[in-house]
């Protein structure tokens, strides 16, 4: 669906109906087998807490988009991120486009230049959407460092809803992790883990 009327509380209705936004076109979202943490009911785990104690060095920043400072290193970082996690699913152009123009995506989390994520956030919601960073140089799991320093600031913040995007492969388990985790089925939320572990295996 493609909405015109951008209001958060729009947005907000839309992803609770299990809709994202996409980096198709602006406005355009798409009804997923989404996932979303419960801030209300997330809670750090050891686990939790050892990947935070991994990544104590690494801070990181909100750029509102349009990102002016951009620049052709970020381009390459996301680029050779996602030619090898993703098999090349993002061009450069696309990449500029999502952080240089106003398109759905409004913020843009920068961690020492290391790492970068591109979301869309309003005082209810984050989706924590198109995560990369220097291979390189990143440290080990700096995947899930990015990803659990938001969910934990943004429980901080008082934000209702954390959403890590969709559940399509058996490789998209590792976001199930976090407690306070809702799937949905594309009729309502669930909690059930094992069930939906189980449609991911096939």
């Amino acid at each position: 669906e493609k909405i015109d009327n951008e209001t958060a509380e729009v947005i907000s209705r839309m992803y609770d109906n299990g809709f994202v936004f996409t980096r198709i076109d602006k406005g355009v979202m798409q009804q997923t087998r989404s996932v979303r943490i419960d801030l209300n009911k997330f809670e750090l785990t050891s686990e939790n807490r050892r990947i935070l104690r991994k990544g104590e060095e690494i801070s990181f920043e909100n750029h509102t988009i349009p990102y002016p400072n951009y620049s052709w290193e970020i381009g390459k970082i996301a680029k050779d991120f996602y030619d090898k996690k993703a098999g090349g699913a993002f061009s450069v152009n696309k990449i500029k486009e999502l952080i240089t123009t106003n398109h759905n995506f409004n913020y843009l989390l920068s961690f020492l230049d290391i790492g970068y994520v591109i979301c869309y956030k309003n005082n209810h919601i984050i989706h924590y959407s198109y995560p990369f960073y220097n291979i390189e140089k990143a440290p080990k799991d700096m995947g899930l460092i990015m990803m659990t320093k938001i969910i934990s600031e943004s429980k901080t913040e008082g934000l209702k809803y954390v959403y890590l995007g969709s559940l399509q492969r058996p490789g998209d388990v590792y976001k199930l992790q976090f407690s306070g985790i809702e799937w949905f089925d594309g009729k309502e939320w669930k909690t059930d883990l094992e069930e939906v572990k189980k449609v991911l295996e096939g």
